[in-house]
């Protein structure tokens, strides 16, 4: 029988009540419960991703700078030379790839200087696009893997509206768009009716399309209605001025009016994905389709829908770049459009805004990057091993949460986030 004694009710001790005004750990906690939701949340995690792709991107700098290289066969002697040699070439390297992106603070006029951030816009207006249009496709649960043919044939058909029609300006211009729509949603809604109909799987068929795409132009860059008179090189005509996109800061600036177009896909992506019954039918049947079908949707026409959609806004992405960059139809019209919009919606993880952001971050890598090739010499490869490792860690969080020794996100900020 134990000998304490048993506490009387009246004498046990109360809990002390801090004074009022005196509270360090209510605040704390809160500020450490800000932070911490910063750093574990998706915007955090893709900061750091951007980041470390940066630092290994230095690394692979260093490795095949010659001045280090040298300086590296004496680093016991002097390693000094070595670090400021090896700080030297990255510092220049990135320095020369900000100049080329956003802004060049070396420019003897404004014009020069504001040139580069006018031309990571340029270059991110038909990767936003085509990638808003991926991003649907994405979040309904399909696999456009055909945007680069999507992208051909909207420059393509609206390219020839552009050039072969004789219209008023305003009217001109809005058809030529509204034929790549066209032309890139039924493009993609191919794909959608087999896999509505046979169940043929849409990555191998908007893959396949992607080579008849190509090659389709090849042959129409042949004939007499897509070739420019009096030239054997295979270019059509230029685009006439009733159907160019309007520069929106003088000649001297490529930058057009259709980045105001990627602005307002952003927005109708984002208001058709949260706030309109179709995007909740594809987001329903993205996520089941078992469930969506026995809700009474039509998972078969959603199908059909999704890739439409999708086909529409990569279309308008190839219009885009034929009425407002290039002005003339090539083989070589859609570049990587296509392949790169579908990294800048992994990128952007299907968001309108982050594929907006994405779509710069994409765009100025590229554009610095030919600015840091000629200015230090730094293979521009090293750019696409960057691009690959962003794509990478952001891809895996849980990676760069081990990495940086990260806590374990807030699962009310994730669900709130994944909304």
């Amino acid at each position: 029988m134990s000998d304490q004694q048993p506490v009387p009710v009246d004498e046990a001790p109360t809990p002390r009540t801090p004074h009022k005004g005196h509270e360090p750990d209510a605040g704390g906690s809160r500020t450490a419960q800000m932070l911490r939701d910063v750093t574990t949340g998706n915007f955090g995690v893709t900061v750091l991703a951007f980041v470390l792709a940066l630092v290994i991107g230095g690394l692979l700098i260093i490795a095949v700078n010659k001045d280090v290289i040298t300086a590296a066969g004496y680093i016991f002697a002097k390693p000094g030379d070595f670090f400021a040699a090896a700080w030297s070439t990255v510092s220049d390297a990135y320095a020369a790839m900000f100049r080329g992106a956003v802004f060049n603070y070396e420019a003897t006029t404004a014009a020069k200087a504001l040139k580069p951030i006018t031309e990571t816009m340029t270059v991110a207006t038909p990767l936003i696009i085509a990638a808003l249009g991926v991003a649907v496709g994405f979040r309904a649960g399909m696999f456009n893997i055909g945007a680069q043919g999507q992208v051909i044939m909207g420059a393509a058909i609206g390219g020839y509206v552009g050039f072969a029609w004789q219209l008023p300006p305003v009217l001109h211009l809005l058809l030529a768009l509204l034929g790549g729509v066209l032309a890139g949603g039924v493009w993609a809604g191919i794909a959608g009716f087999l896999r509505a109909r046979t169940g043929a799987h849409e990555v191998i068929v908007t893959i396949m399309l992607n080579y008849v795409a190509l090659y389709l132009v090849a042959f129409l860059l042949t004939t007499s209605a897509f070739t420019r008179a009096g030239s054997n090189q295979p270019k059509s005509p230029g685009v006439k001025a009733t159907a160019q996109l309007p520069l929106l800061l003088g000649d001297q600036f490529r930058l057009n009016a259709g980045f105001l177009v990627a602005i307002l896909a952003a927005v109708f992506v984002w208001w058709l994905m949260t706030r309109s019954t179709w995007g909740f039918r594809f987001r329903a049947v993205g996520s089941n389709p078992h469930a969506a079908r026995t809700a009474g949707m039509a998972v078969s026409s959603s199908f059909v829908l999704v890739m439409v959609v999708s086909g529409a806004l990569t279309g308008l992405a190839g219009a885009v770049q034929i009425l407002g960059t290039e002005r003339a139809l090539t083989g070589g019209i859609a570049g990587s459009i296509g392949f790169d919009a579908i990294t800048v919606a992994l990128l952007g993880r299907s968001k309108p805004l982050g594929i907006f952001l994405a779509g710069l971050l994409y765009a100025g890598l590229n554009v610095g990057g030919r600015t840091m090739e000629g200015a230090t010499g730094t293979p521009i490869n090293i750019v696409l091993v960057i691009q690959s490792l962003v794509v990478l860690f952001i891809a895996a969080p849980p990676l760069i949460r081990a990495i940086f020794r990260l806590p374990v996100p807030n699962p009310a900020l994730v669900k709130g986030v994944s909304a």
